[in-house]
C-alpha cells in the first residue's frame, strides 16, 4: 500500500463517521461529483458507468487477494501449532511408556488418570454384563402364603405376603407402597460408582423400564395400574441403588404386584399403620376405610356397605310384607 494512498484516510475516515451507513457516504461522494464537476454532463453514462466499475473491481481484486492472503497465513499457522503439538503428545507418550523420568503437568496427569478410569469402567460393565445383572436385595424375600385359618382365605394360598411395606421384596429389587404412591429400590452390586449416564429408566404412563444401558433391563413391563408420569421421580443413591418413587392415579386401590409379570402379594394382608390414617381428615378418612373395607369383602366374596344396605332395606321391606313370597326372586 503506497504512502499517497492512505495518506487521505484520516479526512475520510472523519467524513465516513458522520455517515449513517456505506449508501449515504458514497451517496455524498456522487453528489460531490455533481455539484462540484462535470464527470456526469460531460461523459457518456457508459463512459462513467465504465470508469466506476474499473475502480471497484480493481479494489476488490485487491481486497480479496489480501484476504487469501490472510487465511492462508491463519491456516498455516493452526498447522503448524496442531503438528507441533501432536509431536509434543507423542514424544511425551513414548517417554511414560518407556518408564523414562519426566515432569508431566497437572493437566496432562488428569487426563491420564481420567482415561485409564474409564477403561476400568468399560471392562467392568463388559464383565458385569456378561455375568447377568449384578444386583442384590438385602431385605428378606417375600414368601408365599401356605395355609390359612379362614376358610373363606383359601384363594389367598400362593400369594406372597406383603413386605413390612405393604408391597413385594424379590430377588431383583423390592417395593413398598401406600395408597398414593409406589417405591420401588434396585440395588446394584458393582464394583465402582455408577453414574445417571450409565442407566436407563424410562416411567411411563402406564409401563417401566429399568436396567444398565447394554444390560438386559432389571424391569421392563406394564405397571399394575396407571401413575402420574409427570409426578414420579428418580434418583440414584450413594452410586449404587435406584429409587423410583410412582404417584398412583388411582388413590383408593392397593396394589397387588408392580409389574403385571410380578407375582401377586395379598392385598387381605395389608395392614395400613394407624397413624397414617390419624393423619387424615375426617371425611377422608372415613371414604378411605369404607373402600378399605369393601376391598376385604369383595376379595371374601361377601357384600360391599353398598350391597349390605340394598340387603338391610330388602329385609325390612320382607318383614313388612310377610304376605308376599320371595323365594322364588333373584336380586343384584
Amino acid at each position: 500500500m503506497s504512502s499517497q494512498e492512505n495518506a487521505y484516510d484520516g479526512i475520510l475516515l472523519a467524513i465516513a463517521e458522520k455517515h449513517d451507513g456505506l449508501p449515504q457516504f458514497l451517496g455524498t461522494l456522487a453528489s460531490f461529483l455533481r455539484r462540484k464537476s462535470d464527470f456526469f454532463v460531460n461523459a457518456k453514462q457508459s463512459e462513467w458507468e465504465k470508469m466506476l466499475l474499473d475502480t471497484f473491481r480493481k479494489e476488490s481484486e485487491i481486497a480479496n487477494e489480501a484476504h487469501k492472503e490472510v487465511l492462508m497465513q491463519r491456516e498455516e499457522k493452526d498447522r503448524l501449532k496442531k503438528e507441533k503439538e501432536l509431536k509434543e503428545r507423542t514424544a511425551r507418550k513414548k517417554e511414560i511408556e518407556t518408564n523414562k523420568i519426566c515432569d508431566i503437568t497437572d493437566k496432562e496427569a488428569a487426563d491420564i488418570i481420567r482415561e485409564e478410569e474409564e477403561k476400568k469402567r468399560e471392562k467392568l460393565l463388559e464383565a458385569a454384563s456378561e455375568n447377568g445383572n449384578p444386583i442384590v436385595v438385602n431385605e428378606n424375600i417375600s414368601k408365599p402364603i401356605e395355609k390359612v385359618d379362614d376358610e373363606n382365605e383359601k384363594s389367598e394360598v400362593g400369594k406372597l405376603m406383603p413386605n413390612s411395606g405393604n408391597g413385594c421384596t424379590l430377588e431383583k429389587y423390592a417395593w413398598t407402597q401406600t395408597l398414593q404412591e409406589v417405591e420401588l429400590k434396585i440395588p446394584f452390586d458393582v464394583p465402582f460408582a455408577l453414574r445417571a449416564r450409565d442407566l436407563t429408566v424410562l416411567i411411563c404412563k402406564k409401563t417401566l423400564k429399568v436396567g444398565i444401558k447394554g444390560q438386559e433391563p432389571i424391569i421392563d413391563g406394564e405397571l399394575c395400574a396407571e401413575v402420574k408420569q409427570e409426578e414420579s421421580v428418580w434418583v440414584l443413591q450413594d452410586s449404587k441403588t435406584i429409587l423410583i418413587t410412582l404417584e398412583k392415579v388411582n388413590k383408593m386401590n392397593w396394589w397387588d404386584r408392580l409389574v403385571t409379570t410380578d407375582p401377586q402379594i395379598s392385598t387381605r394382608k395389608i395392614n395400613p399403620e394407624p397413624s397414617k390414617l390419624s393423619d387424615l381428615d375426617g371425611e377422608t378418612r372415613g371414604m378411605v376405610e369404607k373402600m378399605m373395607y369393601d376391598q376385604r369383602q369383595k376379595e371374601m366374596g361377601l357384600p360391599t356397605s353398598e350391597d349390605q344396605k340394598k340387603l338391610d332395606i330388602l329385609e325390612k321391606f320382607k318383614a313388612q310384607h310377610p304376605e308376599m313370597d320371595f323365594s322364588n326372586c333373584k336380586f343384584s
